[in-house]
């Protein structure tokens, strides 16, 4: 009864320790760049107010009344002509800062790397342990008899195993995938223990999703009423992560997307590229994709 159980957790698990390690290493990276841009900006103490004066090749000068420098400053050409506060380094009034630089974004794009990692950690966390809560407090509910059918649904990306439960009110309830869902007869007595996990020839299937009174949309796929018993089905997880790949392919887009919105360039494309790819494994895993 524990084999779904464990390959439901164990893809869930493998999903969620990739999102983890990739949101470590980009929180981590973007914590090592903040801490030099605030490193930079803390030596900054001394404070005037000049003019921009031009700008050039990606950076303006600056000018006040004991010194003059050049700052980095995409699209600089917009602040030419006007007032700006600056920070400069006493010791060195070459290094200076105006509101908007470069070195301010990179901070704040740095900070943000930071935050958005531990967000997207910590709710891939508790999505997780909901969905196991949930699923182990159903499974100790008194179990009742009902007919089932088991159906495939592909509905965009994602291809999912349904139980069509019979009954005064039909019901679809989508279930992690197990080998057993491949051979199950149709339509077969099922033991529905809360409604939401169900124990098929001895094995618990976990519930990947609440269930429904309305036909799911997607492509349908029934089980043969007799399956054929020779029938192989798909068990080990390289076949899962075969599946669950085609996930990966809005990553690049998601990526440009993420890109273009932050001005980020290059980095932020690699950065948000894999964030969203492993993100996509993980969700492949957490609605319960069905390789089969």
């Amino acid at each position: 009864m524990l084999r779904s159980r464990v390959r439901a957790l164990r893809h869930g698990l493998l999903a969620t320790a990739v999102v983890l390690v990739v949101c470590f290493v980009v929180a981590l990276f973007s914590w090592l760049s903040y801490s030099d841009s605030r490193a930079t900006l803390t030596s900054l103490t001394a404070r005037a107010t000049g003019e921009v004066v031009s700008f050039a090749d990606g950076a303006v000068e600056v000018r006040w009344p004991t010194g003059s420098a050049r700052v980095a400053y995409e699209n600089g050409d917009r602040v030419v002509g006007k007032q700006t506060q600056i920070a400069f380094d006493p010791a060195d009034p070459s290094r200076a800062v105006i509101p908007g630089s470069d070195l301010f974004l990179e901070t704040d794009r740095a900070l943000g790397g930071v935050t958005f990692s531990i967000a997207v950690a910590v709710l891939v966390l508790l999505a997780g342990a909901v969905r196991v809560l949930l699923a182990v407090r159903s499974a100790r509910a008194p179990a009742v008899t009902v007919s089932v059918r088991r159906i495939r649904l592909q509905s965009g990306l994602m291809v999912r195993s349904w139980l069509e439960i019979d009954g005064p009110v039909e019901r679809w309830l989508p279930v992690y995938y197990d080998p057993v869902l491949v051979t199950l007869p149709s339509p077969v007595d099922v033991e529905l223990r809360g409604g939401r996990v169900a124990v098929v020839d001895g094995v618990t299937v976990y519930p990947s999703g609440r269930a429904v009174t309305k036909h799911p949309r997607g492509r349908r796929l029934d089980n043969p009423v007799r399956p054929d018993p020779e029938t192989r089905a798909p068990r080990g997880l390289g076949a899962q992560l075969r599946v669950d790949a085609v996930f990966l392919v809005p990553a690049p887009i998601v990526g440009l997307f993420w890109a273009y919105l932050d001005g980020s360039g290059f980095t932020g494309w690699i950065t948000a590229t894999v964030v969203a790819a492993v993100l996509g494994l993980w969700w492949g895993a957490f609605r319960g994709s069905d390789p089969s």
